[in-house]
């Protein structure tokens, strides 16, 4: 569902390689977990992979779309919810929601029956007639992952996805994630929360100044060691000094 080829990204004129030399995939019906320090170049990556940032070198495929040759035919099949939670804060959710349904061209009653689905699922119809610049923290989280569900991409993008979001509806979410890969979709997240990606994820990549340091099932990234956690695994390619 992804394929990312040799992504180079660079700021201050060249002199920092946020993302360097990036190449992995993430396949139909898997969700794939990206995790990695402040800065390692997570959110920069997942901005690549939206078109919202052209990458210096390299290639991303979505879907059998080239990003850069058919942009709009590959940002039709994503879902996207950046760790910004930027939503318009002069619309009432509703209208939000139904803009994004017009953008993505999403029919009248499939868009009613996700928007409803959803807004039961994470709380919030209530504040759905409310100005979005009234919710919290929290409700724009959900408010904004109801817009990127709602015309059901093949690929869920989500940086960050569980931040803000109350135990409850955080369950939700990862419950809706594994049944989206069920059908042979595809989900790729990035995390904090290492315990999360363990317990989740079919397969997870270890980004670490600018590069994959490590990319593979929690059995493979332990090497035959049974009992060692993901954070340990990413504290000895992250911080090498410190797992000593």
């Amino acid at each position: 569902m992804i394929e990312l080829k040799n992504l180079t990204k660079s700021y201050a004129r060249g002199r920092v390689k946020a993302v360097n030399d990036l190449s992995l995939k993430a396949e139909r019906g898997e969700i794939f977990g990206f995790i990695g320090p402040n800065g390692a170049g997570k959110t920069t990556t997942i901005k690549m992979i939206t078109g919202i940032l052209t990458p210096d070198e390299g290639s991303i495929v979505i879907g059998g779309a080239d990003m850069l040759a058919e942009p709009v035919k590959a940002k039709r099949l994503i879902g996207y919810v950046p760790d910004s939670h930027d939503v318009f804060d002069r619309l009432k959710g509703i209208e939000y929601l139904n803009f994004i349904g017009d953008v993505y061209g999403v029919p009248q009653k499939e868009r009613r029956e996700r928007i409803e689905k959803y807004l039961a699922m994470f709380e919030i119809a209530d504040a759905a007639g409310e100005l979005v610049r009234s919710y919290s923290h929290g409700m724009k989280q959900k408010l904004a992952l109801t817009g990127a569900l709602i015309h059901k991409p093949p690929l869920w993008l989500l940086d960050e996805p569980l931040t803000g979001l109350d135990p409850k509806s955080a369950l939700a979410l990862k419950e809706e994630m594994r049944a989206h890969c069920r059908e042979g979709n595809t989900v790729f997240f990035s995390t904090h929360i290492l315990e999360v990606a363990e317990r989740l994820c079919d397969r997870i990549g270890i980004i670490y100044k600018g590069k994959l340091a490590a990319v593979g099932t929690m059995e493979s990234l332990r090497s035959g060691e049974k009992d060692t956690t993901l954070e340990k695994i990413f504290f000895e390619l992250t911080e090498p000094e410190a797992a000593l």
